[in-house]
Formats: C-alpha cells, sequence, structure tokens
C-alpha cells in the first residue's frame, strides 16, 4: 500500500523536479563550458575526492534553492485548504507526512547520486588508477544536506503556512551560505574571516585547487550531526499540531549545534589535511611521484632519462639528479621554492598536463634549465616570462636551427612584445661563439633558481637590440 502511494507520489506531485533541476542544473554548469574545473589535477573528473568536492561545492546555490523547494512542498495542504479536513482522519499527522516527505527526500538523493555517477564514470574513464574511499564521506553529507534542507523547509511551512515563507527561507539561507563560504585566497589551504566552526556549518565547500588535500574527519562528524539536528527538526514540526509540540521541536537542530561546534575544528588548517595515502611517493629510479599521478610515472620515468642527459651535457654538475612532483601546499599564485638537485614537476601546470612523448622532454629540459618559481594553471595563470627562458634554453640545448615555444605564443599585443624579447634574445645567443652560449644558458639556470630568470632573458635581448 504504501509502495503504491509512493509512486503516486513520485509520478504526480512536484517531489522529481527537486531531483531534476539538481541533476540537470549541475551537469549544465559543468558539461557545457571547457572551464578550468576540466584542466588540471583538481579537475572534477581527474581524481576521486576532486570529483567529490566539485560536485559538493555547487550546494553553495542548490542547499538553499531544495529549502525552498521543501518549503513550497511544505504549503501544499494549506494551499488546497484541505488542513483542517485531513486533521479530522484518524492517521497521525505524522503518517500524512512521511511519504510526501520521502518522495521529496528520495528524488533529490537520487538526483545528487546521478550526478556523483556521471562524474564518477568519467574518472573511473580517465587516466588515474588510484581510487580511495575517502570521497565517499564528502558525497554522503552533501547528499544528507540536500534532504535535511528540503525536510527542514518543509516543516518551516508546515509550521508557518505563508507564501512568503519559501522566498524568506531562500534568502535567509542564501544569505548564510554566502556569508559562511570560507575566503581561499589568504593561506595555503582555505581559511576563513568568521569563527571556522560556523563556517563549517555550511555544507558547500570552496572549489578545490589541490588535489592532496581533503576534508579532516572531524568535519565529517561535526557536519553531520549538524544536518542530523536539522532533518530531526523539520520532521518534528511536520508531525507537531500543537504550538508547544512545535516549540519542543527546535531542541534537536539546537542540540546537534552544539554538539557540531563540539566537534567542528577550530582553525581552517585543520579543516582540510593532506591526504597521505594520495601523497605517498612511488618512484622509478630517481623520478617519484605521487600514488595519485601514478599512472603518469612510466612516462615520466622514460621521458626524464632523455631530459636528465641534456641538462647533465648543459649543466654538469649543477644539473638536477632527481625528479619529483611537488607535493608541497602552496598559497594562490605563490613563488615556489626551487633546490638545484631536484627537478620539481606539477601536473597541475599547463605544459606538463597533458604533455607526452617529445613534448613532455621538452617540457622536463625546459623546466631543468630555467626552473619556473610561479605556478602556470587555469586556476592562478601565471607562467608568460618563464616560457620565454624556457623556450630559448631548450631550442638552445636541443640544436633547433630556431626558436620553437613551448607553448602557444598568443595574439594580443603584449604576447607579441614578448615573445619579441625572447627572438631578440635568441638571435643574439646564436651569434655568440659556443663557449659563451653555454655560459649565458648557466647564468639564466642561475637565475632562474633566483626567481630572475626573465630579469637574465630581458638582459641578453637588450643587448641584442644595442
Amino acid at each position: 500500500m504504501n509502495g503504491r502511494v509512493l509512486r503516486t507520489e513520485l509520478k504526480r506531485s512536484a517531489a522529481p523536479w527537486g531531483g531534476i533541476v539538481v541533476l540537470g542544473g549541475s551537469l549544465a554548469v559543468f558539461l557545457p563550458f571547457d572551464a578550468f574545473w576540466w584542466h588540471g589535477t583538481a579537475g572534477w573528473t581527474a581524481q576521486w575526492s576532486t570529483m567529490a568536492m566539485w560536485t559538493r561545492s555547487l550546494l553553495s546555490f542548490w542547499w538553499p534553492f531544495v529549502v525552498g523547494i521543501g518549503a513550497v512542498y511544505g504549503l501544499r495542504e494549506p494551499r488546497s485548504r484541505m488542513t483542517e479536513l485531513l486533521s479530522t482522519t484518524p492517521l497521525p499527522a505524522w503518517r500524512r507526512v512521511a511519504l510526501p516527505t520521502g518522495a521529496l527526500a528520495l528524488a533529490l538523493a537520487a538526483g545528487f547520486g546521478l550526478l556523483v555517477l556521471v562524474g564518477g564514470i568519467q574518472v573511473a574513464l580517465g587516466p588515474t588508477t588510484y581510487a580511495p574511499l575517502g570521497w565517499l564521506p564528502i558525497s554522503l553529507v552533501a547528499a544528507l544536506a540536500l534532504v535535511a534542507g528540503a525536510v527542514f523547509g518543509m516543516g518551516v511551512a508546515r509550521a508557518l503556512p505563508s507564501v512568503l515563507t519559501p522566498p524568506a527561507l531562500v534568502v535567509v539561507f542564501l544569505v548564510a551560505t554566502g556569508l559562511l563560504l570560507r575566503m581561499n585566497s589568504e593561506g595555503a589551504v582555505p581559511s576563513g574571516r568568521v569563527s571556522n566552526r560556523l563556517a563549517q556549518l555550511n555544507p558547500a565547500t570552496p572549489e578545490p585547487r589541490q588535489m592532496l588535500l581533503t576534508l579532516a574527519g572531524s568535519v565529517h562528524l561535526g557536519q553531520t550531526l549538524w544536518l542530523l539536528g536539522l532533518l530531526a527538526t523539520g520532521l518534528a514540526l511536520l508531525a507537531a499540531v500543537t504550538r508547544r509540540a512545535r516549540l519542543l521541536a527546535v531542541t534537536p537542530v539546537l542540540a546537534g549545534l552544539a554538539l557540531a561546534l563540539l566537534v567542528l575544528p577550530a582553525s581552517a588548517r585543520d579543516t582540510y589535511v593532506v591526504d597521505k595515502a594520495a601523497a605517498t611517493l612511488v618512484c622509478d629510479g630517481p623520478v617519484c611521484v605521487t600514488q595519485a599521478s601514478r599512472s603518469r610515472l612510466a612516462e615520466l620515468a622514460l621521458r626524464s632519462k632523455d631530459a636528465m642527459r641534456v641538462l647533465h651535457d648543459v649543466l654538469g654538475d649543477k644539473a638536477p639528479t632527481s625528479v619529483r612532483e611537488d607535493t608541497a601546499l602552496h598559497e594562490l599564485a605563490e613563488a615556489r621554492e626551487l633546490s638545484a638537485d631536484v627537478l620539481s614537476v606539477d601536473f597541475n601546470d599547463r605544459m606538463l598536463a597533458d604533455a607526452t612523448g617529445e613534448k613532455l622532454t621538452r617540457a622536463l629540459i625546459g623546466r631543468g634549465l630555467a626552473p619556473s618559481c610561479y605556478p602556470d594553471n587555469d586556476r592562478e595563470g601565471g607562467g608568460s616570462y618563464d616560457a620565454l627562458g624556457q623556450s630559448v634554453a631548450v631550442s638552445w640545448a636541443l640544436h633547433d636551427p630556431q626558436l620553437q615555444p613551448l607553448k602557444e605564443k598568443g595574439t594580443d599585443a603584449y604576447a607579441i612584445k614578448l615573445w619579441a624579447e625572447a627572438d631578440a634574445a635568441w638571435q643574439k645567443l646564436m651569434a655568440l661563439p659556443p663557449a659563451e652560449q653555454r655560459s649565458q644558458i648557466v647564468e639564466l639556470h642561475a637565475a632562474a633558481l633566483s626567481c630572475g630568470g626573465y630579469k637574465q632573458l630581458q638582459k641578453l635581448a637588450g643587448e641584442a637590440a644595442q
């Protein structure tokens, strides 16, 4: 009997639309645009954990939306003027609202679950071989947040049956979500301008930018307690028929809030932790990558042999002796610490992200001869200056007849000016005797290690113009 009623509820009510909008709206954000969430090691289909974080980041606008949907759904009886009629039936209030509540919760969970499934299939079909289970709590808490928000909205609308209730709830939750959403530009990990414990009451997460970061277990536990309290209050409001019962219905959410504030980390730097399993290094001789990037090891090791041989021929004992994937946590656009002995690679780098074969070899030689202090990716930009010196150095080391850019030159006036300087430096370099050519490359290498590679290139280009 209940199964038949639930099927009828799903077929003829507005409940399925909540899940359809969450699924369709999220895919409409992700799929049509070739934006930064498709690129780099923290892309939404690059790793399981980043997929979970990206889909959960959408809760910044879906959570207020589903609260409003729940409130609209909760006004169904008052809108149809059946409240008094239904209250005279012998069926308890909680039994009357159980199936509509279950239908809406099922639709939202299914919609979000299908979104995660779409992302998961793309991750599984991608190059990564790292398949942890740590992403599951991230997605499960997100699904719980959607269900708890919708049920809470239903309960509030039943307690306050006004047409203003749904828009008011949406505005309140939207403003609260925006205020509590952490700012992620102040440190190596997201940090906030409000109390971190209060910020964690928002189930939405910032967009991930480093694949090795994941949420701490205390965050999962604290948010689960808070959301279960919100869910219980929503159910209690739906079942309440007296004013006293409605007042007592706020007890679960207050209890959940109190417990959550005791469990949630006080510091933002304790909110996000490094996934130690993902960050474990896997090596092939002097070449090491993280467990999360293990699928890149074979190609990187093969191409590194050629690159290291060229670097040794050019730099001698000053050449790097090993290749390591960068696992340090960085602030946005923060300068990297460089080592003369280690060729540091970041697969989030535009030159390395999809590079294979000779292209990867040239990129590694460029990173070895003129290391980059600053990131070069879709989230942080950068890399234009470093690419000039690297292109000159690689073209010289591989005896190219003319300057071969390691990346697209660009067509704007600024890019044309930069590459004109690189061409001038290349012409000046090739006009020097062989011994002086090598000396200039060694000087460029030393300057790049101290973050002055572009100045060295400008100096050479300036000499060429004189």
